[in-house]
């Protein structure tokens, strides 16, 4: 009897260390890595709380999926080629009352996106422009967007280098594809002709279809010195004002505010206080 007990347990160690091999496998060529990391866990727990064969499943599949769309989301933010990771929660708006707190955690939402609308970030240097285009480019990437960061500089420099080496249309056909392109630094330098008409075909190819998201140390009026073609200048004004979410983020810049304040504290800690006699 004890020598039938002793193969029955083993049988059935070897059973269970076998299954664990076979779901481990499985695994690996259905490409679940969560299943198979966490699988013996949420087992032992379905064991204990005595759950059905369906509930284990749905636990097995819920806990996949979830860490699946995180990768993903992951995945979407780290293609978007940020510079840097800054969020809209990070956003200090008590330091900047030029923007509008609600409409920018509306625009998070990404609602804007999906109808293909703009957005136009105005304001001297130092105001949270590149901030809150990149804060709102990640939110869009976790919403599950595609998106594309990049400075205007950049981006020209991109095209003129595929127009040299023919293959200008597919350049253009890749920014036309992402759901939002985030456009940085957009009136810093002036552009040629040849740069601006370039920038303008991949404004034309997005019209209406998908969202640019643009930040201008320049008001408009003052985008004849970076394009230099007045009616070129109207044309990109036009395409990227029309149904346009527009901020202006003022003149004050945070940056320099926050030094001064730091420095100003500093200088009071290091005032020697003078002790009444």
């Amino acid at each position: 009897m004890t020598t039938t007990r002793t193969r029955t347990a083993s049988r059935d160690q070897l059973t269970e260390t076998a299954a664990d091999a076979a779901i481990e496998q499985a695994c690996r060529i259905l490409r679940l890595p969560t299943i198979r990391g966490r699988f013996a866990d949420i087992a032992a727990s379905a064991t204990r709380q005595q759950a059905s064969y369906k509930s284990f499943l749905v636990e097995l599949l819920a806990v996949e999926c979830e860490d699946r769309e995180a990768r993903r989301r992951e995945r979407l933010v780290r293609q978007a080629g940020f510079p840097r990771t800054k969020r809209i929660e990070d956003f200090n708006f008590d330091a900047n009352p030029n923007v509008p707190a609600a409409l920018i955690h509306t625009l998070a939402k990404g609602a804007w996106i999906t109808a293909g609308q703009p957005l136009c970030l105005i304001g001297d240097s130092g105001t949270g422009k590149s901030h809150l285009l990149i804060g709102l480019g990640i939110a869009a990437a976790e919403h599950g967007h595609r998106v594309r960061y990049t400075t205007a500089a950049a981006l020209v420099n991109e095209l003129v280098e595929a127009a040299d080496d023919r293959h200008l249309s597919k350049t253009i056909a890749r920014y036309g594809r992402v759901d939002l392109l985030c456009l940085d630094e957009l009136g810093y330098l002036e552009l040629d002709r040849r740069g601006a008409e370039l920038l303008f075909q991949v404004f034309t190819e997005r019209e209406e279809k998908a969202s640019i998201a643009i930040a201008s140390n320049a008001a408009f009026s003052e985008w004849a010195r970076t394009f230099t073609d007045p009616r070129l200048c109207a044309a990109i004004v036009d395409r990227l004002t029309f149904d346009a979410h527009i901020i202006e983020t003022g003149s004050e810049s945070y940056r320099l505010k926050t030094t001064r304040q730091k420095q100003q504290k500093a200088a009071t800690a290091s005032t020697p206080r003078h002790r009444p006699q």
